[in-house]
């Protein structure tokens, strides 16, 4: 039976998606795919004998060494739009894939609507139905900011409104979080723990290790330009860096200009 299970420190690939739309708007196209584009690369993981897992299920599995699935592989959704529930979540239901959708719950259709939405957006009743369907639904704030630029108030203010928004329409307390951007450092890292929050996925466009720690996994994306065989390597975890080396150069440097930010902003309010 053990060739049925993975290595106790795999590297797993976790997808990142965002929109699932025909015909999404310019400020959602990049991160997007096409209904068609999902139910194959969903077609491939069956394909493959890959086995997604919950984001809660994969950090369980880490903490008190219990093997995972063979190949597995990690499905996940960002900010809450509504191609996840009238595409994506049909083509998950035809294999049985559990996924996990982390929702912006100030840019959700309903009582908590900030108005900051960049494209159409779930309501809680197709939220509701996700979770019904085998989606966790984890948190990724409540207005979507950097949370590294914020201030402890605000910052914690983000964490747990989301939190509570969830649990209020859900009847359950999310357990897992994604960082907006994917942008996080120790002190947003601290205070996603502190929150009651039990795991959380940045970006990083790499694999995840048990190694990174539960509140530092990371993602690969999944994006417009995304084709056949770069989803396959994708899923199998191989040419990763090669795949993303314009995307990590680009973020490096960026990284430094939010550092600078940060310091300046800092000394600001220190002489206020």
């Amino acid at each position: 039976m053990a060739e049925e299970y993975e290595e106790y420190d795999a590297r797993v690939p976790i997808l990142m998606y965002h929109a699932v739309a025909a015909d999404p708007n310019d400020a959602t196209r990049v991160l997007s795919v096409t209904p068609e584009a999902f139910a194959e690369q969903m077609a491939a993981i069956a394909d493959r004998g890959s086995t997604p897992i919950g984001t809660a299920e994969l950090a369980a599995a880490w903490r008190s060494g219990r093997p995972l699935p063979k190949r597995p592989v990690l499905i996940t959704f960002d900010d809450g739009y509504e191609g996840v529930h009238r595409h994506a979540l049909p083509a998950l239901a035809k294999h049985g894939f559990p996924a996990t959708l982390f929702v912006t719950t100030g840019w959700l259709r309903g009582p908590y609507d900030t108005g900051g939405a960049l494209d159409t957006m779930l309501d809680w009743d197709q939220v509701r139905e996700l979770a019904a369907g085998g989606v966790e639904i984890g948190g990724h704030s409540h207005t979507h900011p950097q949370l590294d630029q914020l201030g402890e108030q605000r910052l914690r203010f983000e964490l747990i409104h989301c939190k509570e928004i969830v649990a209020d329409q859900l009847g359950s307390v999310p357990a897992s979080f994604a960082y907006p951007y994917g942008y996080s450092d120790r002190r947003v890292r601290r205070a996603v723990r502190e929150t009651g929050y039990a795991q959380a996925l940045a970006v990083g466009n790499g694999l995840a290790r048990r190694a990174q720690g539960p509140y530092a996994l990371r993602r690969v994306t999944v994006r417009r330009s995304t084709g056949p065989d770069e989803f396959a390597r994708l899923v199998e975890g191989r040419a990763i860096a090669r795949t993303f080396a314009r995307d990590r150069t680009l973020t490096k440097g960026y990284a430094v200009l939010r550092r600078t930010r940060q310091v300046r902003g800092r000394v600001s309010g220190a002489g206020a």
